[in-house]
């Protein structure tokens, strides 16, 4: 049974935090450790012992962790966990210790070519074993590619959401909505999906529908792009999420400012957008290097 302040710390981080489930089951776990960990060191874990850790507990903590096997990214996620557990036990005054937090390495999405996208999604709709799926598959890519969805959003849609309109409004994580435009493309793929679906959506229920009729399933989306990404031979890195990545370059490259990008894709801070202007550097610098006759 869990621990009544990881328990708390739960209903914490989903009624007042609005964290994802993904995030809360994460923080959750790593609470759980904490707990697990003081009580074998002190013989119980409450908010006096919480509020109280030292920054030598805190790196014994993360020692075994490391020792379990995590590496850099892991780490640093599990380090901003314990941080919340923390302060959520001790009070927002606590003074939490001073410890360096592990450093996750910055990595840069590797957006896909436009013709690779269309190839997949078309191999997708090919290689569907009924046209409707076909159909449904390359809605909800289009969604992804075409509007930026995560694909939690593209799956949250729901019968009251249609007909499309030329703007959709998303809600994505923590609760924020945002207003996203919607190409010609994507509600056409959309509304073909409608018609031949054989389990049409109400106003409440999934939009998107697995072949029993139930919501469809994200890891059903990831499976008919694995697929069909090694069919054709393309990277493993074309992944759903993948495509939202392109989404944002592809829009950059054309042109689009970064305040306009961070809403498009519903980013709370604009830190988290400026990954983007690395991807479209690397891109200039490919095509320097391989056009370049001093390259």
């Amino acid at each position: 049974m869990a621990h009544p302040l990881v328990r708390d710390f739960a209903a914490f981080l989903s009624d007042d935090r609005r964290r994802s489930p993904h995030t809360i089951r994460a923080y959750v776990a790593t609470a759980e450790r904490l707990v697990d960990f003081l009580g074998s060191e002190a013989g119980s874990a409450d908010k006096i012992s919480l509020s109280a850790i030292s920054a030598q507990q805190l790196r014994r903590f993360l020692a075994d962790r490391r020792a379990e096997g995590i590496g850099n990214r892991s780490a640093a996620r599990e380090f901003s966990a314990v941080r919340a557990f923390l302060k959520f036990a001790s009070g927002d005054n606590a003074v939490l210790p001073r410890i360096k937090a592990p450093r996750a390495p910055r990595t840069v999405p590797r957006p896909a070519a436009p013709g690779d996208i269309m190839a997949l999604g078309e191999d997708m709709a090919e290689a569907a074993r009924e046209p409707w799926i076909g159909a449904r598959d390359w809605a909800v890519l289009l969604l992804l590619y075409g509007c930026g969805l995560r694909i939690s959003e593209a799956l949250s849609l729901t019968g009251g959401d249609l007909p499309l309109q030329e703007t959709l409004r998303v809600t994505g994580k923590r609760g924020k909505t945002r207003i996203v435009p919607v190409l010609p493309a994507v509600r056409e793929a959309v509304e073909l999906y409608a018609a031949l679906t054989p389990y049409p959506a109400a106003k409440g229920e999934a939009l998107f529908r697995g072949t029993r009729g139930g919501p469809m399933a994200p890891a059903t989306m990831r499976g008919a792009v694995m697929y069909a990404r090694r069919r054709l031979g393309l990277s493993e890195r074309l992944t759903p999420h993948a495509l939202r990545h392109s989404f944002a370059t592809h829009l950059l490259a054309g042109g689009a400012d970064l305040r306009s990008l961070q809403e498009l894709l519903g980013h709370a801070s604009l830190s988290s957008t400026q990954i983007y202007t690395a991807v479209d550097a690397a891109h200039l610098l490919d095509v320097y290097r391989s056009a370049h006759p001093r390259a």
